[in-house]
């Protein structure tokens, strides 16, 4: 006898139907399962032979054939095992044909564990019109946030087969709904001094641009890298999703069920190119580039990465997207993020300090700050000199001003950047430059001057545009005004050393 149950495969973060067809025939006793299987898919049939026994139903004693359609596309993960083991029983009458999508992994006693990916494969079998579904109990967490579908999330194999023939009654997954999380445990007014880089963070934040602190050990480089997700925007459900599917095909969804707040990803700088740019055998991953996605990507201390991981930051940083490319195919996972960088100026870490004395020689600073190539830090708009901070600073009782109040001014240019053109400034491409960002003669002037003396690329020029968009936007001007293009210029320190 002839079965069909449908599942979903995943490509990247796209779920691709998958039909599970079994033929139970008289023959030589076989078990046979082709479509391209990967090890995890071949090693389900024992797991599937035990829970089918121990759930108590008789595993068939024929020739078994069992075809993963289509054939051409590569199988992987251990969600299979659930339409495996229901095909197995519709084809051998043990249980009526349905049409739920089956999603889970199965134990040897029969009980559903949970597997990767559970959010997009859904949201794919939603929009290519499936309606009904069952999954894992453990899995009903991310089931939760999505409207139109009827899920069911049971504990195990004889609670789905009691479910598809009638004989028990089970309550959908129940949607929840979506309140954006802001538990970072740093906040602006926890710093003290540092006025220059608090209003860069601003000016990055708003407008959705990379920013370089370069600094002493112990200015408070770090500290200000954290509190950068404290003053962007309340992620939307949207926003949430996109998130939410990346971290749960990487496994890294929590006990909620969805990424409420912005990420903060903060990879160690002996971080492979692999780890942060996704890949992997068999099944591709995203990497820290991918998690960061609507978040911050912090790397401290970056001349330490490897000169290999830091080119590969280049394509994304302009495509706000990254193509992983396996001999398998390519995947396209999204990478729209905040790169949020910190080095010292030089192996000691005190040049151009005005408290500490430089023991470096020119070469080793010129070779510590190689490390870092001009095509990268063309693509980091500011990039900020931070100094030590004065104890007279530190002990004060003073009160330095709330994440909460930057955060204010950031929603209100962010808003003016969406009525403008749809998106943050960072964004912009050349033909938007001409249109929202007409300069006059006197900022000409001035731009030119710096292009020259600094000896600035075509891309610097346009970076230094848009940042000087993003302070005229913080500042409720229309137009760029001259003081708008020197603020973004004085944000070129690297240029100048």
């Amino acid at each position: 006898m002839l079965s069909k149950i449908t599942s979903f495969a995943l490509d990247g973060l796209d779920g691709v139907p998958v039909e599970v067809e079994t033929d139970i025939n008289k023959g030589m006793v076989s078990y046979d399962l082709v479509g391209l299987p990967d090890a995890a898919v071949k090693e389900s049939k024992e797991r599937v032979r035990s829970a089918i026994k121990n759930s108590g139903f008789v595993f068939p004693v024929n020739k078994i054939t069992v075809n993963l359609a289509p054939a051409d596309l590569k199988k992987a993960g251990s969600h299979y095992d659930l339409p495996l083991a229901v095909s197995i029983l519709v084809a051998s009458d043990q249980l009526a044909a349905t049409d739920f999508v089956l999603l889970g992994e199965l134990a040897l006693d029969g009980a559903l564990r949970p597997v990767k990916g559970m959010l997009p494969l859904l949201i794919s079998a939603r929009d290519r019109g499936c309606k009904k579904f069952i999954i894992p109990a453990d899995n009903a967490s991310e089931a939760g946030y999505i409207s139109g579908v009827t899920v069911y999330a049971l504990p195990s194999l004889k609670a789905v087969t009691e479910l598809i023939s009638g004989v028990k009654e089970f309550e959908p997954v129940v949607l929840k709904r979506y309140i954006a999380k802001r538990a970072y445990g740093s906040d602006m007014s926890l710093v003290r001094g540092q006025r220059v880089a608090k209003r860069a963070l601003e000016i990055a934040v708003a407008g959705g641009h990379n920013i370089l602190l370069a600094g002493s050990p112990g200015s408070g480089k770090t500290m200000l890298a954290r509190c950068v997700p404290t003053i962007m925007p309340d992620m939307t459900f949207e926003e949430a999703l996109e998130v939410t599917k990346i971290h749960s095909v990487a496994g890294e969804v929590g006990g909620d069920g969805i990424v409420a707040q912005r990420p903060f990803r903060t990879p160690h700088h002996t971080a492979s190119t692999v780890s942060l740019c996704g890949g992997g055998s068999g099944h591709v991953s995203p990497g820290e580039i991918s998690k960061a996605h609507k978040g911050v990507l912090y790397l401290d201390e970056l001349p330490e990465y490897s000169r290999a991981t830091l080119e590969a930051l280049r394509q994304p940083l302009e495509d706000r997207v990254i193509t992983v490319t396996r001999a398998a195919g390519a995947v396209a996972f999204p990478a729209d993020f905040i790169l949020c960088a910190s080095m010292n100026p030089c192996p000691c870490g005190n040049y151009g300090s005005a408290y500490l004395e430089c023991t470096c020689t020119p070469s080793q600073i010129q070779r510590y700050r190689s490390r870092v190539s001009g095509p990268l830090l063309d693509r980091i708009d500011l990039q900020v000199e931070v100094d030590g901070v004065k104890y007279d600073e530190l002990s004060s009782d003073g009160a330095e001003e709330c994440s909460a109040a930057v955060k204010e001014r950031v929603e209100r240019a962010r808003e003016i950047q969406r009525k403008r053109c749809g998106s943050v400034n960072a964004l912009m491409d050349e033909r938007q430059i001409k249109r929202y960002c007409r300069l006059s003669a006197e900022c000409e002037a001035i731009l030119k001057t710096a292009f020259e003396s600094l000896r600035l690329s075509a891309r610097a020029r346009s970076r230094i545009i848009k940042v000087a968009r993003t302070v005229a936007d913080l500042g409720g001007c229309e137009n760029i005004a001259p003081e708008h293009i020197l603020e973004a210029v004085s944000y070129r320190a690297m240029d100048t050393k």
